[in-house]
C-alpha cells in the first residue's frame, strides 16, 4: 500500500481506536505489502529452509500475512520445482504441508548468504513514517488529573507537577538534575504508566533493499495474545490488523553509562547480515531516558551534538554499511537525568538545545516525613511520631546532614531486615532505628 493510500486508510473511523490511533490495514495482495515481490519470495524460501516443512497457514503466520496474499507466489514456486507439497488435510492449499526441493534448498542457501533474516515481512519505511506521525499524542493530551494519578504512589508537590507537566505534554527534550538519591530516575519511570493507549511497531522495516529489525521484546511490551491473531484454516479470515506489526505499550527505553555513539546508529550483524534499529528509533512514540547523563563513554557534548538536528527537526539520519543514509522519524520524548550541575555538562549554547530543565531539590522536612510515614504504612510497621521527630533532630538537624528522598526507604528497609533477623516485634524503636541508620550510611571517621 502506498504512503498516500495508507494515510487515507487510517483516517477512516473503522481503522482507529477511540482516541484516533490508527490501525495498520490488513494487506490483501502482494502489491499492498509495499516491498518487492522478490523479497517475499526469498523470505518464503528462507523460512521453509529453517523449518524443514510447514503448513500454508503456519508459513503465512510466520510472515505476518494471510495465506491468500502469498498463495500466488507459492504456486509459482511449485511450478519452478522449488517447493513441493508433502501432504494435505484436504482443506485447500492453506492446509497443505510444504517443504523445499533440492533446488529450493540450494537457492535458499544463496539467499541466506546475502541475509539471514527470516521473520515477519518487513514494512516499507514510508508506511512506518506515516503511522509514527499518526501515533503522536494530540496537543493538550495531558491533564493535571492524569499526572496526579500517575504519581499517586509518590510524595510530590504541586510545584513539582507544574514543572513536569508542560515538558511531558509537549514531548520536547527535558533535563532533570540534582543530588543523587532524590528519585530522578524513579520520577521519570513513573511516566511509563501515564498513557495506556497502545501503539503499533513493525517487526522490521525495509529501506533501500535493507532490512532493519525494529521490534525488541526487551523494550516493547506486547498487549496482545502472543499466539497471534491468525488462527484456523480460513483463507480470508477476519484479522484485527496487519500481522507485520505488533501492538505494544508506548516504549520506555533507558540508557546509562554504557551509552556510546555507535549505539545511536544502525547496528549491522556481520553474521546475520541485517540491521538492528538504534535505541532512539525503537523509542519512537515513547520515552527515551539517558540516565546518569555526563557519565557516558562519550562526552555530553558528543551525545547532544548527535541529536541537535533530530531534536529540532524531528528527523534522524541513519547510515548503512555501504555509506548511504536513510531518514527516519525522531518522535521520542528525550529525557536527560544527571547528578551533575548544568555547568558541568556544557555551556549555555549547549544547554539551550534542551528545551526544559528542572532542578529536583532535596525534600523539605514535611516531604521527608510524608515519605517516612508512607513507607511505614505500606509495610505495616508501627511507629511513634515523637520517634520520627527525635530521629530528625539527632541525625539531620543537629548534624546538618542533607535530606534525600531515598533515605526513609533505605533506613526503614534496614530496620525491617534487622527485625526479621533478630526475631523482634514488628515495630519501630529507638535502638533499632539507630542501628539501621549506622548500617545504612558510610562514615568518614575511623575509630
Amino acid at each position: 500500500m502506498s504512503l498516500s493510500a495508507l494515510a487515507n486508510h487510517v483516517e477512516s473511523d473503522s481503522d482507529a481506536d477511540e482516541r484516533g490511533v490508527p490501525t495498520p490495514p490488513v494487506p490483501d495482495t502482494v502489491a499492498e505489502l509495499g516491498i518487492p515481490e522478490a523479497m517475499v519470495e526469498q523470505l518464503i524460501l528462507k523460512t521453509l529452509y529453517f523449518r524443514s516443512e510447514t503448513s500454508g497457514r503456519e508459513l503465512a503466520d510466520s510472515l505476518g500475512v494471510q495465506f491468500s496474499v502469498i498463495e500466488g507466489i507459492m504456486d509459482f514456486l511449485k511450478r519452478q520445482h522449488m517447493i513441493a507439497v508433502r501432504r494435505s488435510l484436504g482443506l485447500g492449499n492453506i492446509s497443505s504441508v510444504y517443504a523445499l526441493s533440492e533446488n529450493g534448498r540450494s537457492l535458499a542457501r544463496e539467499y541466506l548468504e546475502q541475509c539471514q533474516y527470516a521473520g515477519k515481512i518487513p514494512v516499507p519505511l514510508e508506511q512506518y513514517k506515516t503511522l509514527v506521525q499518526y501515533q503522536k499524542p494530540p496537543d493538550g493530551w495531558l491533564t493535571m488529573e492524569m499526572l496526579v494519578e500517575c504519581y499517586r504512589h509518590m510524595v510530590v508537590t504541586p510545584e513539582l507537577l507544574s514543572q513536569i507537566g508542560p515538558a511531558v505534554s509537549s514531548g520536547k527534550s527535558f533535563l532533570i538534575y540534582g543530588q543523587p538519591g532524590n528519585g530522578k530516575t524513579y520520577l521519570v519511570e513513573a511516566l511509563f504508566n501515564l498513557d495506556p493507549e497502545p501503539i503499533f511497531i513493525p517487526y522490521a522495516i525495509e529501506s533501500q533493499g535493507m532490512i532493519i529489525q525494529m521490534f525488541d521484546p526487551i523494550y516493547h511490551v506486547s498487549v496482545d495474545d502472543p499466539v497471534g491473531h491468525n488462527n484456523g484454516f480460513a483463507v480470508n479470515q477476519m484479522v484485527a490488523f496487519d500481522g507485520r506489526w505488533v501492538r505494544t505499550r508506548r516504549p520506555f527505553i533507558v540508557s546509562g553509562g554504557e551509552l556510546d555513539l555507535k549505539m545511536l546508529d544502525l547496528s549491522y550483524n556481520e553474521v546475520a547480515k541485517f540491521y538492528d534499529a538504534p535505541l532512539q528509533l525503537k523509542a519512537n512514540n515513547g520515552i527515551y531516558l539517558i540516565d546518569d547523563f555526563g557519565r557516558q563513554k562519550v562526552t555530553p557534548a558528543e551525545v547532544l551534538n548527535r541529536w541537535i538536528v533530530p531534536m529540532e527537526r524531528k528527523i534522524d539520519f541513519l547510515t548503512f554499511k555501504n555509506g548511504t543514509k536513510m531518514n527516519v522519524p525522531f518522535d521520542t520524548f528525550l529525557i536527560f537525568s544527571s547528578n551533575l550541575r548544568p555547568d558541568q555538562l556544557g555551556d549555555e549554547a549547549f544547554l539551550r538545545r534542551i528545551q526544559y530543565k528542572m532542578l529536583l531539590r532535596n525534600p523539605d522536612e514535611e516531604e521527608f516525613k510524608q515519605i517516612f510515614r508512607r513507607f511505614c504504612f505500606k509495610n505495616e510497621l508501627p511507629f511513634d511520631e515523637d520517634l520520627l521527630e527525635a530521629f530528625l533532630q539527632e541525625y539531620y538537624r543537629e548534624t546538618g546532614k542533607p535530606r534525600r528522598r531515598c533515605q526513609p526507604r533505605d533506613v526503614l528497609t534496614h530496620v525491617m531486615d534487622l527485625l526479621r533477623f533478630e526475631r523482634r516485634d514488628w515495630e519501630l524503636s529507638e535502638d533499632v532505628l539507630y542501628h539501621a541508620f549506622q548500617s545504612c550510611f558510610a562514615s568518614n571517621v575511623e575509630d
